[in-house]
């Protein structure tokens, strides 16, 4: 029989380890009789869940009792309840007299049941004492304990008969936290006494309830992982920002003029388009973009504009779109352009809703996102599958830890890591390698431009130059100084009079007076793709 004697409020620990076990046994060298195996967890509210086997040889039996009821001291009583109780094979309990009691007959019996109020405070720790006296030999006893803090520690485990005690054979805290004690041929006589500590606040003693937000060991540790975490998306952040400013930072320069058999031609590099090359320079699709799309749909002899009185132009169909034109200038071709009309007024494509400038926006970034120079940041991505998924598994943890094991700031560190991933897209650039690689060379065109000079072209290629160039130097806010460059070009060199695609200066030997007008055209081609990007 396990009695339990010397029990002190410090702490008390009366775990399925056979606490008061009789069983009539054969005595000989080594203990025959009944062997225990115990797995114990110690929650956060101080409740010790029991699992435990016990198997019987065919010739013994078994009786287990635990008192419910003890007295500490002349003043201090402390009681204990055990619940939730369920038994399997050839066992069965009862409670009778103060006392719980488990019995099982030959063979092999399960046990499960909760023990209440299992743990008191100790000055600066909390204790885990137990201290029992086997009557009878027992043969094992196997018992693993899993408490809510990974800093358990034994204080002292001894074994033996009184006044000649020995410690523990084999009794250990692994570095996980989980207490391991294997003890065998216990002796009838024979007294275990186990101490463990634990630091304050770990189990909810009686008369307090459990602080399932406490900063527990865990719990600090998923903080710790949760600002390490912040940190590394910090950190990613900003190289990633870095990379991108450092694409439109450098000094190269790209000849944007190439000779051939006496021939000089404006050439992009890679067959970049204007609207692309706005896009990539400054991740956005301004209206200038789907301005100086317009202008080169008109140079590729798409489209022709013309003045139409004060503040008015013209513009109309030379050519139907083919499959030489990507998505996004289609749309803007059809968005000017629809089917079945030849030519139309600027005054009348400022009618609320004529112009769909968001749907035209959105299929130039496609058309960016489909040649893998930008990523769309505003469709959900990996980023945001993997942090939604976390803030879905944080928001389940967190109640569920609350009301089991504690540690619910674990749930809590695992919501906030899915928020910040989830968030993280909204702080990248939306330029890919590739899309950097294009804002450099978009950037070193734009430097080539500024140093060009007509005079190094032959006067028949000078207006094409002028041409193809100027939907590039309108993207990058220089049209006015392109212009300039070239306003002494003469349009009649190539024995066609006029600008090819922008009629009204069909007389003129200059751009002077298409340098003092085509600004205004480019303003009102802003205005009208700003003004109604908003519907």
């Amino acid at each position: 029989m396990l009695t339990f004697r010397g029990l002190r409020a410090g702490a008390l620990a009366l775990a399925g380890l056979g606490m008061i076990a009789t069983a009539p046994l054969a005595h000989g060298q080594s203990a025959a009789g009944a062997t225990i195996v115990a797995d114990l967890t110690l929650t956060r509210d101080g409740v010790l869940r029991v699992e435990e086997t016990v198997t019987v040889p065919p010739d013994g039996d078994f009786t287990m009792t635990l008192p419910l009821r003890l007295q500490l001291q002349d003043d201090v009583v402390r009681t204990f309840e055990v619940t939730d109780v369920t038994t399997s094979g050839a066992g069965s309990t009862r409670i009778a007299n103060d006392q719980f009691i488990v019995d099982a007959d030959p063979g092999e019996s399960k046990f499960s049941y909760l023990i209440h109020n299992m743990v008191d405070d100790a000055p600066s720790a909390q204790e885990f004492r137990w201290l029992g006296v086997v009557n009878h030999d027992i043969a094992s006893v196997s018992v693993s304990l899993i408490s809510p803090s990974f800093e358990m520690s034994i204080v002292d485990c001894k074994l033996g008969p009184p006044g000649g005690t020995r410690p523990c054979a084999d009794v250990r805290v692994e570095a996980d936290g989980v207490l391991f004690l294997e003890q065998t041929d216990l002796r009838k006589g024979d007294a275990i006494d186990l101490t463990l500590r634990m630091p304050p606040g770990t189990v909810a003693t009686p008369g307090e309830q459990a602080n399932p937000f406490a900063f527990t060991l865990p719990a600090l540790l998923a903080l710790i992982a949760l600002l390490l975490t912040l940190a590394g998306l910090a950190g990613y952040a900003v190289r990633a920002r870095r990379e991108n400013a450092r694409a439109t930072a450098g000094s190269e320069v790209i000849e944007p003029l190439r000779r051939d058999s006496g021939q000089v031609q404006f050439v992009s590099p890679g067959g970049l388009l204007p609207g692309e090359a706005g896009l990539v320079v400054d991740e956005y699709a301004d209206p200038i973009d789907i301005a100086a799309t317009v202008v080169d749909l008109a140079v590729r002899r798409y489209l022709w504009i013309a003045p139409a009185g004060d503040g008015d132009w013209q513009i109309s169909r030379v050519n139907a779109p083919d499959d030489q034109l990507r998505d996004y200038e289609q749309a803007v071709y059809t968005a000017l352009l629809p089917e079945g009309t030849e030519t139309v007024r600027v005054s009348e494509l400022r009618a609320p809703d004529r112009i769909p400038a968001a749907a035209i926006r959105k299929a130039i970034i496609a058309d960016a996102v489909a040649r893998d120079a930008l990523i769309d940041r505003s469709r959900p991505g990996p980023a945001t599958w993997l942090g939604g998924g976390l803030v879905v598994a944080g928001a389940i943890a967190t109640p569920a830890l609350a009301f089991t094991a504690g540690h619910a700031l674990v749930g809590v560190a695992i919501l906030l890591a899915g928020v910040a991933i989830a968030l993280l897209p909204r702080y990248l650039p939306a330029r890919t390698a590739l899309g950097r690689e294009l804002a450099g060379q978009v950037r070193a065109l734009q430097r080539g431009l500024d140093a060009v000079r007509p005079e190094r072209i032959p006067p028949e290629d000078q207006e094409t130059v002028f041409s193809r160039a100027l939907p590039f130097a309108v993207v990058s806010g220089r049209a006015d100084n392109w212009v300039r460059t070239f306003r002494d070009l003469n349009p009649a060199a190539d024995s066609q009079p006029g600008v090819y695609w922008f009629g009204g200066f069909d007389h003129d030997r200059d751009l002077v007076r298409f340098a003092g007008h085509f600004p205004y055209f480019i303003t009102a081609m802003e205005g009208l793709f700003g003004k109604q990007g908003e519907n």
